[in-house]
Formats: C-alpha cells, sequence, structure tokens
C-alpha cells in the first residue's frame, strides 16, 4: 500500500524533471457567446459574442501539464506560419518554456480546434459546435532532419520522453526510429490514437479503451475481453508496462512481470468535461517514471491528476497543490501529513 508521503516524495521531485516531449501540438480555441434570438436566414440560433480565448491542446496540453507541475519541459513539435501558432509559440514562452523545438512550417498550418459555447448570463455554457483544421502537408525531409537534430540535443539533457501522438504525421518513421532508440536507455512514455502497436519497446503504452479494443483487434464485451486486449498488446509491443485508461471505470495496469492492476476512478463518477484528461494522464506518467515511482505509483498518481482535471471545463490542467490535495482525499489520512 502506497502512503501519502511515498506520492509527496515522488511529487516534490517533478521540479528537478527534465522531459522532452514530441508531439501533435494543438491550439484549442474557444469562443464564448450568449443565444438571444432565432435567425431570419435559417433555423438557428444567433449567438453574441462575449470573448475568447487559446489554450494549448493535443499534445501542447501535456506539455503544458507538466509545465503547471514546475517541470522543464522541452516541446517538439510544428505549428504554421499563422496566429494560431504564434500564439501558442507566445504562450509557452511567457511559461518560461524553450521553444527551440516547435518549428514553423508555413505550408501545414496549425492544428486547431475551435469550438463555440453558448449559454445565458448565469448558465454554464454549453458546447455548440466545433471546428476543426488539420494540416494539409506532409513534413518535408529538410523539417525532419532540423527535428531529429534537435531531439538528439535535447537527449543529452532529458531524464525521459514523451510522445503524444494525435495522427497528424509528426511521428515520421525516422522520428518513430528514433522514439525507439530513446527508448534503449530512457523512459518513454508513448500516448497513441492510431499506432499503439507501430511503439514497440517502449517504457509505457498508454492508450484509452477504444483504442486498445482498435489496435488490438478484440471487441471489448466484457472484463475478460480487456485482460485478452492487455496480453495481447503487451505481447505485441513489448513495453515494460501497458496502461488503458477506462473513464469513469478507472485504469487497468498490466506489468511485463506478469502483473494485472485494476485502478478504480478518482474523484467523482458523474464529470464535467473529459477533454485532455488522457493529456493528464501521459503527463503524470512521464514525470512520475523518472522520478523514481514504480508503474503502479505512476498509474495511481495519474489517476488522481484525472480526477482533477475532468471537473474542470475545456482542457484543462492542474497544480501540485491540487494534485496532493486529491492524494490526500483518497487514502486513509495519517496524523500529521498535510499537503504542503
Amino acid at each position: 500500500m502506497h502512503s501519502f508521503n511515498d506520492y509527496k516524495k515522488i511529487v516534490d521531485t517533478f521540479a528537478r524533471m527534465k522531459v522532452g516531449v514530441i508531439a501533435d501540438l494543438v491550439a484549442d480555441i474557444y469562443i464564448y457567446g450568449r443565444p438571444f434570438k432565432l435567425s431570419r436566414e435559417a433555423p438557428v440560433v444567433i449567438v453574441r459574442y462575449e470573448g475568447e480565448k487559446m489554450v494549448p491542446g493535443g499534445g501542447a496540453n501535456t506539455v503544458n501539464n507538466m509545465v503547471r507541475l514546475g517541470a522543464k519541459v522541452f516541446p517538439i513539435g510544428m505549428v504554421g506560419e499563422d496566429d494560431a501558432g504564434r500564439q501558442l509559440k507566445v504562450y509557452f514562452a511567457r511559461q518560461g518554456v524553450e521553444t527551440s523545438g516547435i518549428f514553423i512550417c508555413r505550408e501545414r498550418g496549425t492544428i486547431s480546434k475551435t469550438r463555440l459555447l453558448a449559454g445565458d448570463l448565469h448558465a454554464s455554457k454549453r458546447q455548440m459546435v466545433r471546428i476543426d483544421r488539420e494540416p494539409s502537408a506532409v513534413i518535408y525531409p529538410a523539417q525532419e532532419d532540423k527535428i531529429l537534430g534537435y531531439m538528439e540535443e535535447v537527449n543529452r539533457v532529458v531524464d525521459a520522453w514523451v510522445v503524444s501522438d494525435y495522427g497528424y504525421d509528426m511521428l515520421t518513421p525516422r522520428v518513430l526510429d528514433k522514439v525507439k532508440a530513446f527508448a534503449r536507455e530512457k523512459t518513454v512514455v508513448v500516448d497513441s490514437r492510431y499506432r499503439v502497436c507501430d511503439f514497440t519497446g517502449v517504457t509505457i503504452l498508454a492508450p484509452n479503451e477504444q483504442e486498445a479494443e482498435a489496435a488490438s483487434g478484440i471487441s471489448i464485451n466484457g472484463e475478460a475481453d480487456l485482460l485478452k486486449i492487455g496480453k495481447a498488446l503487451m505481447d505485441r509491443t513489448n513495453p515494460q508496462a501497458l496502461l488503458i485508461t477506462r473513464g469513469n471505470q478507472g485504469m487497468i495496469l498490466f506489468e511485463k512481470s506478469g502483473g494485472v492492476e485494476h485502478i478504480p476512478i478518482s474523484g467523482a463518477n458523474e464529470v464535467t468535461d473529459v477533454t485532455g484528461a488522457g493529456d493528464t494522464v501521459t503527463a503524470l506518467l512521464g514525470l512520475a517514471l523518472p522520478a523514481g515511482a514504480n508503474f503502479s505509483q505512476a498509474a495511481r498518481l495519474s489517476n488522481y491528476a484525472a480526477g482533477v482535471v475532468v471537473m474542470k471545463n475545456g482542457t484543462a490542467t492542474l497544480t501540485r497543490e491540487e494534485l496532493l490535495e486529491a492524494i490526500q482525499k483518497e487514502m486513509p489520512k495519517t496524523k500529521g501529513q498535510n499537503p504542503k
């Protein structure tokens, strides 16, 4: 049984961690408005604009989670020569993040997800529509060379690597090979939406239930199927561990030693917004493992963190204090322990 102090020691080490994050960087744009009448042009509601904001999404949200927990992070990804890309770089620069690895490609454009949220003055605003902008060009060899060169440079100083692969071509065959090479010497955490089985020999894979189902080809109709999927993916990809996230059903951890651990959901069953929760899980694994946590501790820390962010609206992060408070709430209280 892990104690609160065990977890606190790990969390306190986050500020000393240096992590490289290879990612599909996304700009999450939120436009807020207030519905006030029906349109005469079409059977739709007219929303009066009230404001908007941009927050890091996709792999950029993984970076943001790590930064908020005190780590030094080296993001590696691509943005376009556009307003969304500039906003992402400025956002991270203001957080003191090294942005040399955020390369600009005018042909691709920045990946963005624009959400329109509307609601009355004293009511929660609800998402009405989402517009996605996706890159229309591949990564050219010259750009790939810059990415690979920067990866080698960063590898000299980082304690671990995190891969956040949303399927937007950042993980080219050459970049993938480099990741596998790094995994022979350092912790490598992988969250891949469509290519779980391509990442062989890494430290830990962290797909959600649907991604694990698609990667294994085994349909989930009950707990027994999850165990089959875990075994199949462990055999096929040969990681040290596999963590399948299951939404309000918690998580299930498979280890190379043969151990299987069911981890119940942390916090409330009724969540506010699951946007970006997987990024938070990946971020915590990428910090906890190089900080000395075993797989069970790292998985449970990521579970506590996810339980915090799903109670927030939109793409969210959490602080060290929020994480420690969540851990303490979930564990038997011991005299003298506090999240300070």
